[in-house]
């Protein structure tokens, strides 16, 4: 067995499989009175959602959300656990018969096998990307709680097959296809997303993050640091492998004089450090770079080995999503967005101060 929920006060739980007949989600600890409805979640979902982008995956899903329970009639939490659930409606298992016995090289199905001696699952099974549909549902939830409190998380890409962003454009983001954050590099940026897909190889990415909103205060100094849960939390989507918070890494090759922001009157006069001090929010924006590796089902022959550890060469038909990117990146948003709703439930459990 393995873990399928997260959260303290605000409990997610997912379920569903890529190829099985649905996914969803089940929201605990919610307070009673918010206002939710299917269309809430679909405006997360359609963000998401596969086949709509030419830099996506062909695969056609509606992604649409129906809500089980967890309403009352007017539409209102009623304070019990809400419950969604998305429908697979394009799942194509014979895509994988070929390959049934291989193992995918960069994916989960090896380490899969060695731990629950499974054979390849159809799409990954569970821990297909398609699991962060029932993560962004979830997170649509927790967007509309943090809404009340001025909390606003967005995220694009800052960097895609090589090309960087030179600007920052959160609404021209929403309107491109590669969710590109620079209108003025973005069409050089989806020509080398193209040129990779044209030799049937895939494209690695950078999805920027910003949390504005985010009152001082949330997270603690030692085991419970704000970039701890926010890293943990964005590490658990399988794309990711590197996180980075304000100038992370640049900050390594600083003298101490240059990597401080200085202090006034409201706190941090600068994002060196991405809103974080000491593991607690400053008040200023949590800003996070996410490093997000090429999609590893290929076209292009590889090195592998069958279930029976003999050496193999395989090449991955199917539909897959040349640049994973524009479709984690609400994924990302989803993320943060529950992390964020469990700390300001936390918050609102202690009195000032405490």
């Amino acid at each position: 067995m393995f873990g399928s929920s997260f959260g303290k006060n605000f409990r997610v739980t997912t379920f569903g499989e890529s190829h099985g007949p649905a996914l969803g989600c089940v929201v605990d600890g919610l307070p009673a009175g918010l206002a939710i409805s299917e269309g809430l979640l679909q405006r997360d979902l359609d963000r998401r959602r596969p086949g709509a982008s030419p830099f996506s995956t062909p695969r056609k899903e509606e992604d649409r959300a129906e809500i089980l329970s967890g309403l009352t009639a007017d539409g209102l939490t009623n304070g019990a656990p809400l419950a969604a659930v998305i429908r697979n409606g394009g799942a194509r298992g014979s895509d994988y018969a070929p390959i049934a016995r291989l193992f995918r090289p960069g994916h989960a199905d090896w380490t899969y096998h060695r731990k629950y001696g499974l054979p390849p699952q159809p799409g990954g099974g569970r821990s297909s990307g398609r699991e962060t549909a029932a993560r962004v549902a979830a997170g649509a939830v927790a967007r509309a709680l943090l809404s009340r409190e001025g909390v606003v998380v967005r995220a694009g890409l800052s960097e895609a097959a090589g090309v960087a962003a030179a600007a920052r454009d959160f609404a021209f983001a929403e309107t491109d296809p590669l969710r590109f954050l620079d209108p003025g590099r973005a069409e050089e940026a989806r020509e080398a997303v193209r040129s990779l897909m044209a030799r049937g190889d895939s494209a690695g990415s950078v999805v920027e993050l910003e949390a504005a909103g985010v009152p001082p205060g949330w997270g603690e100094p030692v085991f419970g640091k704000l970039e701890a849960l926010l890293g943990g939390a964005l590490f658990s989507l399988g794309a990711v492998r590197a996180v980075e918070f304000g100038e992370g890494i640049r900050l390594s090759g600083l003298p101490g004089s240059a990597a401080n922001d200085p202090l006034g009157p409201g706190g941090p006069e600068g994002d060196l450090h991405g809103g974080v001090l000491g593991g607690i929010s400053t008040g200023r924006p949590i800003r996070a770079r996410i490093f997000v590796r090429p999609t590893p089902s290929v076209r292009l022959p590889q090195r592998t080995v069958d279930l029976d550890g003999a050496p193999a060469t395989i090449e991955i038909g199917g539909r897959h999503d040349p640049c994973i990117g524009p479709r984690l990146a609400p994924a990302a948003e989803a993320m943060a967005l529950l992390v964020l709703a469990d700390l300001h439930l936390e918050s609102a459990k202690r009195p000032p101060g405490s």
